[in-house]
């Protein structure tokens, strides 16, 4: 027989436990604050809801319930009170440890869920072990509001690793360029200049506007945005937008876009709709000292000089007409290789020629000098 005691036999069967020793529980009950775990002690372990993760207000019955095994560190042998104190997350921080400096030796791409958006970088937790990425190493572009990363799921390697100083930082921004870079050359082979392209409309500036056209950006500068004016790019397109786009220019790795499609080019039938001696209506686009400059149809003005402006005399444009002002005119003069036409309102005033008068004028030709002409009646007019 044995001189043990009961109480003694059954406190000796149960086993030792030490701090730091990884034991394996069960959960025997789970509230939102805490859990109890029986790890084969003669006490049972309590797990609390901050020794669980660093994750806030986490409710631990949303997470753990009644039988579930869990591996677990000895935290406190005895807080005081006879209990034995358990810590999951510093278990889960041990081996995220061991699993950031492997990543970190063996270059391994990472992917974690971004817990934080801070106002230098975004945090990311890789097993109960967080990971800062600085701005700087999020992208290969300068991102100044990273609020849409908040909650995504990223993928980056370990740049840092110093666990004396629990500095563990994170880069983004290779995998980007690095991805960026194959399909770039994937695009290159496979477009060439006149091709249509759908691109999304990634950036607008005072310039121009990025187009991205499958991981690679395509400028499209503002004089290309429209065969007529454009004043402000960021009031014709919009972040997101879809668009089909002309491919102009490669140089390099440098992609040029147009939406000047030829079919719409506004010059095409120029010849005809503004011929010598057509009359044409537009309206006033812009004015300058010397003149008025009339938009026909988007692509296409025309001077209307000052002189020609009224039959009577009229000293600034400004002071008969106005932007946005709907005017009839005469094309007096067409160049389609300069893409220039004048406009005369006073021509549409002369008297129509009589028959009599036309005959008079083919018996009795002479050589006149126009320009010298019109530079002696502007000299007239200015005179007056």
């Amino acid at each position: 027989m044995s001189d043990l005691t009961f109480e003694q036999m059954l406190e000796e069967s149960f086993k030792t436990i030490h701090t730091g020793e990884v034991v394996e529980g069960t959960v025997i009950s789970v509230k939102p604050e805490e859990a109890v775990l029986n790890i084969g002690y003669k006490s049972d372990g309590i797990l609390t809801r901050y020794e669980y993760t660093n994750e806030p207000n986490v409710d631990l019955t949303a997470v753990l319930k009644e039988g579930d095994k869990l591996e677990v560190k000895i935290y406190k042998v005895n807080d005081g009170e006879g209990q034995v104190l358990l810590t999951y997350k510093r278990l889960a921080a041990d081996r995220g440890n061991k699993r950031i400096e492997e990543a970190f030796n063996n270059k391994e791409v990472l992917k974690a869920k971004v817990a934080q958006v801070l106002e230098g970088g975004l945090s990311v937790v890789v097993e109960e072990v967080r990971v800062f990425i600085p701005a700087s190493l999020v992208s290969d572009v300068y991102e100044k509001d990273l609020s849409k990363y908040a909650g995504e799921e990223i993928e980056f390697v370990i740049s840092e690793y110093n666990p004396k100083k629990r500095r563990y930082i994170g880069d983004r921004k290779q995998l980007v360029a690095a991805k960026k870079a194959v399909m770039q050359k994937e695009l290159l082979e496979k477009i060439k200049e006149g091709d249509v392209v759908e691109g999304t409309v990634k950036n607008v500036t005072d310039f121009g506007a990025f187009i991205d056209l499958g991981g690679v950006d395509g400028l499209l500068h503002i004089s290309e945005m429209s065969w007529g004016r454009v004043e402000n790019p960021k009031k014709v397109f919009k972040v997101g937008e879809k668009l089909n786009v002309l491919v102009k220019e490669i140089e390099a790795s440098k992609i040029a876009l147009s939406l000047k499609f030829a079919d719409a080019n506004p010059w095409k039938d120029a010849t005809t709709k503004y011929a010598v001696g057509n009359d044409v209506t537009g309206k006033v686009a812009r004015m300058t000292d010397f003149g008025a400059f009339v938009e026909l149809e988007p692509g296409v003005d025309a001077l209307l000089h000052v002189s020609q402006i009224s039959k009577d005399h009229v000293e600034k444009p400004a002071d008969v007409l106005k932007i946005g002002d709907e005017v009839t005119a005469r094309v007096v003069d067409f160049n389609e290789a300069d893409k220039k036409i004048s406009l005369s309102i006073k021509a549409m005033f002369a008297p129509e020629p009589t028959e009599e008068a036309a005959a008079e004028e083919d018996a009795d030709v002479v050589d006149v000098d126009i320009a010298a002409e019109i530079a002696k009646e502007e000299a007239s007019e200015d005179a007056e």
